[in-house]
């Protein structure tokens, strides 16, 4: 049996799995984060943001220092903002609950969330990295979560998370699942796929120091 979708109010709980594995690990995962109607909603308005052609080529960097290199980083993408649709407003709920909770359970002082669209063509990843940038500190935990029905194994795309001394873990990007890992200690990598390969990317940030 499945696992409901993380309830669309401030006060629930974080599920025992998806609390320890982030503090003992530095990682966790919920298969089924998002209802069914709100992943397909959300899909379909990244297809769509794709198709028109409103969403752009993302960078590696920070400001000024920022460089396409799609032979590092091949995704495309469209920032979140609030009143964007009513199914973007409903994630960020969501979202603005979870860091609630995470905060509430394990201390860990969030401040905010931000989240893009993300978009890879067939093909395309992102090479090994980190989440952090090295001048600015305030991505905490990295968020993935994946807007793709029906994905087969050998249709490649995984997360590859590479924690500190320990095997790799590979993610396939199952639709409605939920990653959470550290952002200044997990390296991770996006393997290339043979089909679009769509998700929700996004950091919950402290306040700088």
């Amino acid at each position: 049996m499945q696992s409901p979708a993380f309830p669309e109010h401030s006060n629930a709980a974080l599920p025992p799995h998806m609390a320890d594995g982030l503090a003992e690990h530095g990682w966790s995962q919920h298969n089924v984060f998002l209802s069914p109607e709100l992943t397909l909603e959300l899909a379909a308005e990244c297809r769509v943001l794709a198709d028109s052609g409103a969403l752009n080529p993302a960078g590696i960097g920070k400001g000024a220092a920022q460089l396409l290199r799609a032979d590092i980083r091949g995704d495309r993408i469209l920032w979140l903002q609030a009143g964007q649709s009513p199914a973007c407003d409903r994630y960020l709920q969501i979202m603005e609950n979870l860091r609630v909770t995470l905060n509430r359970e394990l201390y860990l002082g969030l401040d905010e969330y931000e989240s893009h669209f993300a978009f890879y063509a067939p093909g395309a990843g992102y090479q090994a990295h980190l989440d952090r940038f090295r001048d600015d500190d305030c991505r905490t935990v990295s968020v993935v979560i994946y807007l793709n029905q029906d994905w087969l194994p050998e249709q490649g795309g995984a997360l590859r998370l590479h924690p500190l001394g320990k095997c790799t873990e590979d993610i396939a990007p199952l639709g409605s699942r939920l990653v959470l890992f550290l952002s200044a200690d997990m390296l991770h990598e996006v393997l290339p796929a043979t089909r679009d390969r769509m998700s929700l990317a996004g950091w919950f940030r402290r306040r700088p120091a």
